[in-house]
């Protein structure tokens, strides 16, 4: 019994985990219909958040090392939601309606963001300071003083082009004329350890074999935490009942003076920031490298298209239900389940057969496929008006 338990408590984290990742993609690609790929890189951000904040509190001493991690919570939502935020305004918002498109793109995107933190170092950091003040400041001058809307056909490329060659260019003397250290990259292509607070390691111990791992207790926490603010934030407060509205029928929210650009802005940066958060989470359980977000990104889409597009309920039992069948397979427990005798020895033999993590995750994505053959739509279906849009 307590190793079903048991089984049971790791298959509910797992499941926590999956959740919490794909609670900014429910919202991206549930409400909004963008196919982000780059939502693991936005993750992947929030974890490497999460290394800067520790690293800075182990410096600072103290009780700074035990209590990083409720300052690197807010960083990490705030700098992936700022970075969706321009993800949105800059590549996203020129793409709705095309999905193939959109696809292509936060793929490119993805590649980007991977190589930027391989690479990324002083020298770069100030040339994309120098491109982001010529081509903002220069734009600003150019939309106030001249005839913007006659010239801007051409004047957008060529500014974009000059700002770009002069950053690139400051970056290249940089590096070659200052020291390695200075121009050595702050991370590099090696996984990084983030070391979870004192009060997160081990766990509680409830009888002779049973243990609960205080860092998957805290993420089970924090991931009905972000539900619960999700759930107010949309159903609360007045930009989620625009966020509601303009999902629904985005030509009569227009019509009724409701913003959507920023609605769609919005909405993109509290997907992001939730990535963000989910980056922070998983800090807790393993390494960070450049590579992580691909780790989750499959297993997100399948939770949000098995629970339903754009439904949070139905995310949340699919999270649970995908996390605990993968635990029970690949740990062997649900063979152990039944007795060893002759009538049930085909059966454990077959979940013998998928008792590894690669082989249970075969056996669920293989379950997925023949359950979407049933229901399409997933676990809770759309209705209403926007199933017709």
């Amino acid at each position: 019994m307590e190793g079903l338990i048991g089984g049971l408590f790791n298959g509910i984290s797992i499941g926590a985990v999956l959740l919490i990742v794909a609670l900014g993609l429910a919202i991206v690609f549930g409400l909004m219909g963008v196919i982000n790929l780059a939502h693991g890189e936005l993750m992947m951000f929030g974890a490497y958040t999460t290394f800067v904040v520790q690293n800075v509190a182990k410096s600072m001493g103290g009780a700074a090392p035990d209590l990083y991690i409720f300052a690197a919570l807010p960083l990490a939502f705030l700098v992936a939601a700022l970075l969706g935020l321009l993800l949105e305004r800059t590549v996203i918002r020129y793409l709705y309606g095309r999905p193939l498109e959109t696809l292509l793109a936060t793929w490119g995107v993805s590649l980007i963001l991977i190589q930027f933190i391989r690479s990324v170092s002083l020298p770069m950091v100030i040339g994309l300071a120098i491109f982001a003040a010529l081509f903002l400041v220069g734009r600003w001058v150019l939309t106030r003083y001249t005839d913007w809307e006659r010239i801007r056909s051409w004047a957008n490329p060529v500014f974009l082009g000059l700002s770009a060659a002069i950053s690139v260019l400051a970056w290249i003397l940089i590096s070659n004329g200052t020291s390695a250290a200075f121009s050595r990259a702050w991370f590099s292509t090696r996984n990084v350890d983030v070391t979870p607070p004192s009060w997160l390691r081990g766990g509680i111990s409830v009888g002779s074999t049973l243990q609960f791992p205080s860092a998957r207790l805290f993420i089970i926490v924090l991931t009905a935490l972000c539900l619960v603010a999700v759930y107010w934030f949309l159903n609360g407060t007045a930009w989620g009942l625009r966020i509601r509205s303009v999902t629904q029928n985005r030509g009569m929210s227009a019509c009724l003076g409701i913003p959507t650009g920023q609605v769609d802005a919005i909405t993109f940066a509290l997907g992001s920031g939730l990535a963000g958060i989910a980056g922070c989470a998983v800090t807790l359980l393993g390494s960070v490298g450049p590579n992580l977000g691909a780790n989750y990104i499959v297993d997100a889409f399948m939770v949000v298209v098995v629970g339903g597009v754009g439904k949070l309920v139905g995310s949340i039992v699919a999270a649970l239900i995908i996390g605990v069948t993968s635990y029970l397979v690949g740990s062997g427990t649900m063979a152990l389940l039944f007795p060893p005798a002759g009538f049930f020895q085909p059966v454990i033999d077959f979940f013998t057969f998928f008792a590894t993590t690669s082989m249970a995750k075969v056996m669920v994505f293989a379950l997925i496929i023949a359950f979407l053959q049933v229901r399409p739509a997933g676990l809770f279906p759309p209705k209403g008006r926007s199933v017709e849009l």
